[in-house]
This record gives C-alpha cells, structure tokens and sequence, in this order.
C-alpha cells in the first residue's frame, strides 16, 4: 500500500518478539482521519522486545520522513520506550540508547513529534499486533 502525503499523520506501533530475546518483528500503521494510509510489518530477527518496540518507531519515522515535514504522533503501547522518548525515564541500557538515539535524530525530519503511550486494547495498536505477529508467523 503506498502511503499518502499528508500533514497531519499517526503512526501506531508494535514490536514483537517470541523469546526475550526471541524471533522479533515490527509493525506501523499510518493513519490520516482515522484511515489507514500506510502500513508494514516485518521480522528483524532475533531481539528482545524492547529493541522490537524501538525499532518500529525507527522504521515508521523513517518511512514518514519520505512523506512529510510536519507534525508527527507516534503512538505505542510499550510505556517503557515511550517514557524513555518523553525524557521521564533514564535509558539504562547501552543497545537501547542507541535506539533512543536514532530516533531522537529522526525526530529533526519533523515539525513536532509527539509521543504517546496507550492500552492494547487500541484498535490500531491491535491490528499493529496483527501485522507483527503475521511477520513472525511467516518470516521463511
């Protein structure tokens, strides 16, 4: 699905992995009005969770960044990432600062991103869920 250009965007994230560390995979949705623009979920190998969960905010900004300049929220359901990327919670590990890094770089592309944590029970972050666990299912 090729992803329209669009100002005000959402992207809903997911990270998956079965084993921490496991066989992992990613998954975004971007949404615009409250339809889905654009979406991909793929395995990235072994990872922990945390690192899944980066990784698909990372992917996801990048792929915004081909899109838009604008204001961006990034929404997920690991309140541990999405503290991290507030600044109300230290990153404490090394590979995770790392991530953290990148995706503060990332950040610059854009006129404003915002960061919000929600339940899983959101209907994007379940079918985010979806998209993640079919990579993981299909990752041959």
């Amino acid at each position: 699905m090729n992803c329209l250009q669009e100002d005000k965007l959402i992207i809903y994230t997911d990270g998956a992995s079965r084993g921490n560390p496991g066989h992992s995979a990613i998954a975004y949705i971007i949404v615009k009005e409250g339809k889905v623009v654009c979406k991909e979920g793929s395995y990235i190998g072994i990872a922990t969770n945390n690192v899944a969960e980066y990784t698909a905010i990372i992917r996801a900004l990048e792929k915004m960044h081909t899109i838009t300049s604008g204001p961006v929220e990034v929404i997920s359901d690991s309140q541990l990432v999405i503290r991290q990327l507030r600044g109300e919670w230290r990153v404490k590990k090394q590979h995770l600062s790392v991530l953290h890094r990148d995706v503060k770089q990332l950040c610059s592309h854009f006129s404003l991103v915002t960061f919000t944590n929600v339940s899983r029970n959101n209907p994007f972050i379940q079918k985010a869920d979806t998209l993640a666990n079919y990579a993981l299912d299909n990752k041959d």
